[in-house]
């Protein structure tokens, strides 16, 4: 992850902690352990310091293996430690110069052992953010038991509710599909209660009476019955083509007019998605064919977006449509790490009812491969590169999916006849997801990443700088900037 041998290019941030251990092993380095496992790993250096211009310097540490061994007995003992997520080869002492320190890799736990606390008390709990480390609030201790349990958010049986909470109409169209999809399929000749339950929305409970499941409710439910069970649900599609207009176009599951759950608000959105998609003239016989790739990938994304969210979760999920970007943003952090994500093969979804719902009308995919497939498409089309951001208070994730060309200098467009540059929300995300990687940059990088003038990339950075997310280090000839968190 870094190079030791240059050690003072670095700086602390939400990935490296560094610590001077010279008197033994601090107590501090617990809370870090907890922060880095609930978050997205990082690295502890013992033996490093941290001078006044925030660079790292290694210091003499008298007996790096003893710090080794109580580490050793501390993260294995239940009462400092609630697990050991390490591995033998993430711990080791490595040389410096003439010192040598102890380097410790703590990985980003698996969601079943979270949340990872230490002395004993779950509310221990710890998270990253920038360079420090935070005690968790509730909303994020309750968020990491709801991933950790086996079964998926989206099986609990609402015993408080009947099936009456169901949209006759919802169901009906996703039936409709369903034959569509999958004519002559076995359920196809049951009654809508038996279809419910074998779909997974519905379930007998422990009074024998039938209820709807968390999945049923969510998939075609009223908003208004969802909401008693999801107070903070929102589902939120805006359409922001200029600078002018709050928005062009809004879908919200609160505006009483349609049914407000997940189902519906899939077919709205995807219907006013790929309208702008252009599709190449295709003909398969005599019909002419208008699904393309780029039509499933973003079919994928968008289910992808519904599923993983975290109903319980704050702030709603949003779907912005703009001219040259696409960003979907749900509640909820992502359950595996996002270089597993990236590559594919997993498949844990928060809702996997939900998942098995759309799987059944088509739409979606459980082998794991959506996110490389939506990758794979715009690659293919030449576009920039899609990003992936997670943010913490509250947990969100959102997936940028740019509609430009990746090797365009300056791309335009044009909007009440007059032409502006790409807008700098997806500037900024490039900026973000470049610092993610590199750790620091100087202005000179950036144009050359972004592919604008170095004018640009300061305004941007200035801005980046005023929201608090990143960082200017050095003086104006050699300054770099990085992240705060």
């Amino acid at each position: 992850m870094i190079d030791l041998q240059h050690l003072e290019q670095y700086r602390e941030n939400n990935r490296i902690e560094a610590k001077k251990a010279v008197g033994g092993l601090p107590q501090s380095i617990w809370e870090t352990y907890s922060a880095f496992a609930n978050t997205l790993g990082g690295i502890i250096l013992l033996g490093v310091e941290e001078h006044p211009d925030k660079s790292l310097h290694a210091v003499h540490l008298p007996d790096p293996e003893k710090l080794v061994k109580d580490f050793w007995d501390a993260v294995n003992n239940p009462n400092k430690a609630s697990v050991n997520i390490l591995s033998s080869k993430d711990i080791t002492i490595e040389p410096v110069g003439e010192e040598r320190i102890v380097v410790i890799n703590v990985p980003r736990a698996d969601r079943t052992y979270k949340p990872v606390y230490v002395d004993g008390n779950p509310l221990n709990s710890y998270r990253r953010n920038g360079e420090g480390d935070y005690k968790c609030t509730a909303d994020e201790l309750h968020a990491m038991y709801r991933d950790a349990s086996i079964k998926t958010q989206d099986m609990l049986v609402l015993q408080e509710m009947r099936l009456d909470v169901i949209n006759a109409e919802s169901l009906r169209a996703y039936r409709q599909r369903m034959r569509l999809s999958k004519p002559g399929h076995v359920w196809d000749t049951l009654d809508d209660e038996h279809f419910l339950i074998k779909l997974g929305a519905a379930a007998i409970g422990e009074n024998g009476s039938v209820h709807p499941t968390a999945a049923g409710l969510l998939m075609f439910g009223n908003e208004s019955d969802i909401v008693r069970e999801y107070p903070r649900y929102f589902l939120d599609y805006r359409e922001e083509y200029d600078d002018v207009h709050r928005w062009t176009d809004r879908v919200i599951s609160s505006s009483g007019d349609w049914s407000g759950n997940v189902f519906d608000f899939y077919f709205r959105v995807y219907n006013k998605l790929q309208l702008d998609l252009k599709v190449p003239f295709e003909m398969n016989g005599i019909y002419r064919v208008d699904d393309t790739p780029v039509h499933r990938a973003l079919r994928e994304a968008l289910a992808n977006c519904l599923v993983n969210a975290d109903y319980y979760g704050r702030q709603g999920l949003v779907i912005i449509k703009k001219k040259d970007v696409i960003t979907m943003t749900n509640p909820g952090d992502f359950r595996i790490g996002l270089s597993a994500a990236r590559s594919g093969g997993i498949s844990d979804p928060r809702n996997g009812t939900m998942m098995k719902m759309f799987n059944l009308i088509d739409i979606g995919e459980r082998a794991g491969s959506g996110i490389p497939n939506i990758f794979s498409v715009w690659k293919q089309q030449g576009w920039s590169e899609p990003t992936i951001l997670v943010s913490s208070e509250p947990d969100r994730s959102t997936l940028v999916l740019p509609l430009f060309k990746s090797d365009d200098k300056k791309v335009t467009i044009k909007s009440d006849d007059k032409k502006v540059t790409i807008k700098a929300s997806v500037q900024k995300a490039l900026i973000i997801e470049h610092l993610t990687n590199q750790g620091k940059c100087s202005v000179s990088q950036l144009t050359q990443v972004l592919g604008v003038k170095s004018t640009r990339v300061k305004q941007l950075l200035y801005e980046l700088v005023s929201e608090g997310i990143v960082v200017p280090e050095g003086g104006n000839r050699n300054r770099t900037y990085r992240l705060k968190s």
